[in-house]
C-alpha cells in the first residue's frame, strides 16, 4: 500500500467522526501552542536582558567599596580607608587594558527649573563617562575634561528630566536649573534609554563634573564608585585582574573580598543569562507536559477506534491485507492527528505570543527553532502513543476479528 492511499484512507477514516477528531488533537493543539509561547517569551525576556547589558557598555568594569549593611545599618567600610581620587589616578597609570577610568560620585538632588520642580539622581564624573557608558548626545554637547577640572557648574540632563521640567518637546539646552538651589547651565540632552534592567528610568538623571557634584552637591572628597572601560570584551577578566591588584596595593590590604568588590558586564550577562536559560527550560518543560497528555489522548482514542474498527480490520485481513499495512493505516492516523493538531497549534502559539507581547508590553521573541522543536515534538508524540495501539490492530487474528460483535 503505498503513502498516497495510506493517506487517503486514514482521512476517510478521521472525517468520519469530525468532532472526535478534533478532541484528539485539542491536547496537541494546547500543548505545541504552550511550548511556542512559553519559549518565545522566555527568548524574549533573555534578548531584553542582553540588550540593556549591551547598552550599559559590554566592556564595563565596575567598582564599589566594601561597605557591608545588615538590617539596613551601615556597619562601615570593609577597607582601611574609603576610595579616593588617588586611587583612580593609580588605576590609570597602571592598567594597560583600560580604554578608560572614571571615579561616580552620586547624589539624590532636587530639581528646580522656573515654577517646576523634580527630584532625580544626579551623577558626577569625569568627561570619558559617556564613551564608557556608551550614552549618546541627543542635542547640545558633553562637558570637557577642563570643566571638571575648574569645577564648572554645567550638566547633560535624559530625556524624562526635560519633559517634567520643560515639557516633552522642548530643547533646554543653553538654559539654567537649580540643583539642590546650586544654579547649573545645561549643556546637552542625552539620547533615551528607556527602562534599565531592574526596570528603573534610565533618562531620570543628570550628569556633572565630578569635581563639581563632589564640592557643590556633597561635600566630600571620597569617591563612591569607579568605572572603567576594558579595552575589548575578550581582555574585561584580565584588566579585572590588573584593577584588583592595584587597589589592593593601593588600600594596603591582602584580600580583596572585604575591601571592594568589582563587576563585569560579561560577568553580570553570564549571569542573567544562565538564569534566563533556566527560566526558558523550566517553562518549556511545563508547556511540554500538555503535549504528553495529548499524546495520552491519542493513545486512548486509537485504542477506542481499534475497538470500533475490529470487523473492518479482519474484514481486511481476509482479502489480503498484510498485519504491516494495518499497522501503517493506524499509525499514519495517529500521525495525521498530531501534525495537523501541531500545525495548528503552531499557528495559534504565535498569535498567543505577538498578542501577549503587545498586551503586557513584554519583550517576545518567535524564533524558528520553537517553530521546530514544538512541531517535532508533537509528530514524535504521535508516533510513539499510536504505536501501540496500531500494534494491537495489526496483530488481530482474521477470523476472531470477523466474529467481534
Amino acid at each position: 500500500m503505498n503513502t498516497y492511499n495510506l493517506l487517503k484512507i486514514s482521512l476517510k477514516a478521521l472525517r468520519k467522526n469530525t468532532f472526535r477528531t478534533f478532541l484528539t488533537m485539542l491536547g496537541i493543539i494546547i500543548g505545541v501552542a504552550s511550548v511556542i509561547a512559553m519559549l518565545s517569551i522566555g527568548q524574549g525576556s533573555k534578548d531584553s536582558i542582553e540588550s540593556s547589558i549591551s547598552e550599559l557598555g559590554s566592556n564595563l568594569i565596575m567598582v564599589f567599596p566594601g561597605a557591608q549593611r545588615m538590617g539596613g545599618v551601615n556597619l562601615g567600610s570593609g577597607t582601611s580607608r574609603p576610595l579616593e581620587i588617588g586611587d583612580v589616578e593609580a588605576i590609570e597609570e597602571n592598567c594597560t587594558l583600560l580604554e578608560g577610568v572614571t571615579p561616580v560620585a552620586m547624589a539624590q538632588a532636587q530639581l528646580i527649573a522656573g515654577s517646576s520642580n523634580w527630584s532625580s539622581s544626579v551623577y558626577g564624573a569625569y568627561a570619558n563617562y559617556f564613551d564608557i557608558r556608551a550614552l549618546d548626545i541627543k542635542s547640545g554637547s558633553r562637558f570637557s575634561q577642563s570643566d571638571v577640572n575648574r569645577a564648572a557648574k554645567v550638566c547633560l540632563i535624559g530625556t524624562t528630566v526635560v519633559e517634567e521640567l520643560f515639557g516633552e518637546y522642548a530643547d533646554p539646552v543653553g538654559q539654567s536649573i537649580r540643583i539642590n538651589k546650586v544654579p547649573f547651565k545645561i549643556v546637552g540632552v542625552l539620547e533615551e534609554k528607556g527602562a534599565g534592567m531592574r526596570g528603573e528610568d534610565q533618562d531620570d538623571v543628570v550628569i556633572a563634573p565630578f569635581s563639581t557634584v563632589q564640592r557643590r552637591l556633597l561635600g566630600s572628597t571620597t569617591v563612591q564608585q569607579i568605572f572603567a572601560s576594558a579595552k575589548s570584551e575578550d581582555v574585561s577578566e584580565a584588566a579585572t585582574e590588573e584593577i584588583e591588584a592595584v587597589l589592593m596595593k593601593q588600600l594596603r590590604v591582602s584580600s580583596a573580598d572585604e575591601a571592594f568588590n568589582i563587576r563585569t558586564m560579561s560577568e553580570l550577562s553570564n549571569m542573567l543569562s544562565s538564569t534566563s536559560d533556566t527560566m526558558v527550560t523550566l517553562l518549556a518543560g511545563v508547556a511540554g507536559i500538555s503535549l504528553i497528555v495529548g499524546g495520552i489522548g491519542i493513545m486512548n482514542i486509537m485504542f477506542v477506534t481499534v475497538t470500533e474498527r475490529t470487523r473492518e480490520i479482519g474484514l481486511r485481513m481476509a482479502v489480503g491485507a498484510k498485519s504491516k499495512n494495518i499497522l501503517l493505516q493506524f499509525l499514519t492516523e495517529a500521525v495525521v492527528i498530531s501534525i495537523t493538531g501541531g500545525i495548528i497549534g503552531a499557528l495559534l502559539g504565535i498569535g498567543v505570543s505577538v498578542g501577549f507581547g503587545n498586551l503586557m508590553g513584554w519583550p517576545v521573541t518567535i524564533t524558528p527553532f520553537s517553530i521546530i522543536l514544538a512541531f517535532g515534538f508533537s509528530t514524535l508524540i504521535g508516533m510513539f502513543f499510536g504505536w501501540y495501539p496500531a500494534r494491537k490492530a495489526a496483530n488481530m487474528i482474521p477470523i476472531t476479528a470477523l466474529r467481534y460483535e
